[in-house]
């Protein structure tokens, strides 16, 4: 499910940023960017965001220094810079000016360092652990709020099911009606003209049991409550509804397998598209 925060907090002179955002995905893949100095609790980090249980996670943790913060440079590291610059340059036969050289050395923020800057304390990692935390509970927010929306939208697909599939019965009648004018046309077709009743009243319920479409309905009938019970009182249930709207494909496929009635055909194709519609958004809640 997709979503975004954002939190911000101060350490040690330091701003610290804290973006994540989510989009769908069936499996747990998260990302985690993390300064080099805080390397350390990037496993820590992605315990936390595990909880999020399923989406393209990403999470990114910037720093910069507060207003007001000074910053002096690494002359060690810079010197050692300007003169692997130099020795490339002169490998390659690269005519280089030494204030371009000193440009692209003073252009790489690792050479600077804010002058109060530390390691981060266990004080300094619960502030950025909180802050952390705050962010994902804020995605987790905005996800929730998706998921409402997403289930206003099933109900309504579902309750089209259901209203499709109480109107299968009002053409029952005219189906047997029709299948049996049908036989009849069969055998008029064939030029028979002698008929035992009684065995063609038995060739017609046999015919009528295979095309019988009553178990498919009350299977039907149960999945969709069912799904109605799962979606409303059960959390992660993304994958359990994703099998229950794939049995209720079968019984929607095997009824107009059956239908053998023009009318009931299209009382299956419209169940079929609301399915479908539901199947769609399926993959974007946990």
């Amino acid at each position: 499910m997709t979503g975004y925060a954002k939190r911000q907090c101060n350490i040690n002179g330091r701003a610290i940023t804290v973006e994540i955002k989510s989009l769908n995905s069936k499996q747990m893949d998260a990302n985690v960017k993390v300064p080099l100095a805080m390397r350390e609790y990037e496993l820590e980090i992605r315990t936390m965001v595990n909880k999020l249980e399923r989406g393209k996670i990403d999470l990114t943790v910037s720093e910069e220094p507060l207003q007001g913060t000074t910053k002096c440079i690494d002359s060690e590291l810079a010197a050692t810079r300007y003169e692997a610059i130099r020795k490339i340059a002169k490998s390659l036969k690269c005519e280089m000016k030494e204030k371009d050289m000193l440009k692209i050395v003073l252009q790489q923020p690792s050479i600077w360092e804010n002058n109060n800057k530390e390691d981060l304390s266990n004080e300094d990692w619960g502030i950025l652990g909180n802050c952390i935390n705050e962010a994902i509970d804020a995605l987790d927010e905005t996800r929730l709020h998706e998921g409402e929306i997403l289930k206003e939208d099933f109900v309504k697909h579902i309750d089209l099911i259901e209203q499709y599939l109480y109107q299968i019965p009002q053409y029952e009648q005219e189906r047997i009606a029709t299948a049996k004018e049908r036989m009849r046309s069969w055998l008029k077709d064939a030029a028979i003209k002698d008929v035992d009743e009684n065995r063609f009243e038995q060739e017609l319920i046999y015919y009528l049991e295979k095309l019988d479409i009553t178990e498919e309905k009350v299977r039907l009938a149960k999945h969709i409550n069912y799904f109605r019970e799962v979606m409303n009182n059960e959390d992660g249930s993304g994958k359990k509804l994703g099998f229950i709207a794939q049995e209720m494909g079968r019984e929607i496929n095997t009824t107009g397998s059956k239908a053998n009635h023009v009318e009931i055909q299209k009382l299956v194709v419209a169940m079929k598209d609301e399915l479908e519609k539901i199947k769609d958004q399926l993959g974007n809640i946990l």
